[in-house]
């Protein structure tokens, strides 16, 4: 550590002499500094050891003077005797104990330059230490690699007398030293998504009900944080320790990383050959690698974040405690197929994120391997479409999940993105919304009654307050300018849809 007032007045060589009984000597000094100006702060940063011959004594008040030094954080004022002044003055001892600054009295024969070279000596031999010191850290981590995460963290807990934790994207503690130490990670999670929601490595450090604590990004696979904290401040040796587990932990998890890419990637193929090519043993080839996949009576989840980032979605996925569902990206989305009872579990996990819309199918039926009632669909293949239209409902809908089967007591066109809804109806009604600029929208309105009707024209013609003969007379006339067969179910089907868009 840097030279402290005591360290200088233990120098024999330099014979300072503590003119301040009840002065703080364990002050750091950052530089030892001459001046004879009344005010000299302006060119000080604070810390250091200012040394005068007393000029500014005769200039100024010695209590100004004194109180204007200890306002600035000096960690001290070293007096030259046998120049100006044969002894420190009693008014000058006497305000620096009152504002508790440390004074010491130079000798004549001590030049002031030599106190400048003890203390540069001293932040010398400190910057030397500090670097054995993280090299010897480095050695310890790296060494340390070899018994894993938690014997990586451990040695950094003995390095840096503190505790270390890794917590992942959901805020699971993964590893942690010493033992107890993971219950820290309840008091850290506002910290914790703060550093998850930057990008790229980022670290933090606070001060607060869990001591001070440096949070820091680590790949896990998948990203994490690292989190060390103790009850006193960490010193940059101390960060560039912590920097250094870091380099660590990602070298150690670069070969996982790359492993757990390859195997999302096989997990998409395998999954998409299961939506659309029964029979080819897609299920035959998963098994072994990460158990079979869901079978009837399961769901398929439909999962999407705002900016269409998976990365992090499937990482909260796959650091549950339970064994991962199958779950890969396409596209935008996450798709996964979840045990019955596990879409709840799942959908927790990825409510991690706030912005995270998801669709859930209906049970899946039969063998998922099967051919489906859709040619080049199997059943796995349908409930995946059911949780992507469920998805798309709950993204117009602003609703965090939608269930598939809530899709058919919302109507049809919940179904239908409402652009696409209604550009279609604005085309096929455009004929009668045409005709009806002039005419209070009787023929939009006539179709409408004898829809709703059902093609009986007495209680539509009744409905509307006009003759039925009338009320034909309207219905051949949107007929022929729509240019449709209204007897036909279809014909009526899409003229109800439009209405109702």
């Amino acid at each position: 550590m840097p030279a402290t007032l005591t360290e200088l007045v233990s120098d024999r060589s330099l014979g300072l002499r503590p003119a301040c009984p009840s002065a703080d000597l364990d002050r750091e000094v950052s530089w030892a500094h001459s001046s004879e100006l009344a005010d000299p702060t302006r060119y000080l940063d604070g810390g250091e050891l200012l040394l005068t011959t007393g000029l500014p004594i005769r200039a100024t008040d010695p209590a100004a003077y004194a109180g204007r030094l200890a306002a600035h954080g000096l960690a001290g004022l070293g007096f030259g005797v046998g120049l100006g002044w044969a002894t420190i003055p009693a008014a000058l001892a006497e305000a620096c104990e009152r504002v508790r600054l440390p004074l010491l009295e130079v000798p004549e024969r001590t030049p002031f330059i030599a106190i400048t070279k003890a203390v540069s000596a001293a932040l010398a031999a400190d910057a030397y230490a500090q670097v054995v010191r993280s090299d010897e850290a480095q050695r310890a981590l790296t060494a340390a690699a070899a018994r894993g995460t938690t014997g990586v963290l451990r040695t950094l807990a003995e390095l840096l007398d503190a505790w270390a934790l890794v917590v992942d994207a959901t805020h699971v503690v993964r590893h942690a030293a010493p033992r107890g130490a993971g219950r820290r990670a309840a008091g850290l999670r506002g910290e914790t998504r703060r550093v998850l929601a930057r990008r790229g490595t980022t670290s933090l450090t606070i001060s607060g009900g869990e001591g001070h604590v440096v949070l820091q990004t680590v790949r896990l696979p998948g990203r994490g944080v690292l989190a060390v904290g103790r009850s006193t401040p960490f010193s940059p040796a101390d960060t560039q320790v912590v920097g250094s587990a870091v380099s660590v932990l990602t070298l150690l998890h670069a070969r996982g990383t790359a492993v757990a890419r390859a195997e999302r990637d096989l997990r998409g193929a395998l999954l998409e050959l299961m939506l659309t090519a029964p029979g080819t043993g897609a299920a035959d080839i998963a098994e072994p690698l990460w158990g079979r996949p869901p079978g009837a009576g399961a769901h398929a989840l439909a999962l999407r974040r705002r900016d269409g980032r998976t990365d992090d979605l499937l990482d909260a996925l796959e650091g549950r405690d339970r064994r991962p569902p199958f779950a890969a990206a396409r596209g935008d989305a996450v798709l996964v197929l979840a045990e019955p009872g596990e879409s709840d579990a799942v959908l927790r996990a990825a409510a991690t994120w706030p912005d995270v819309h998801a669709g859930v199918s209906d049970p899946i039926a039969g063998d998922p391997s099967a051919g489906g009632a859709t040619p080049g669909r199997t059943p796995v293949g349908q409930a995946v479409d059911q949780a992507v239209h469920a998805l798309d409902a709950a993204h117009r809908r602003h609703l965090p999940v939608v269930r598939f089967g809530e899709l058919a007591g919302a109507g049809l066109h919940e179904l239908v993105p409402a652009g696409d809804a209604a550009g279609f109806a604005e085309s096929l009604l455009r004929p009668l919304v045409r005709h009806d600029e002039h005419r209070r929208g009787e023929l939009v309105e006539s179709v409408r009654a004898w829809l709703t009707h059902h093609g009986q024209w007495d209680p539509a013609a009744t409905a509307l307050g006009v003759h039925r003969h009338t009320l034909r007379t309207r219905i051949d006339k949107a007929a022929r300018l729509l240019d449709r067969d209204l007897d036909s179910p279809g014909v009526r089907a899409e003229l109800w849809f439009a209405l109702q868009v």
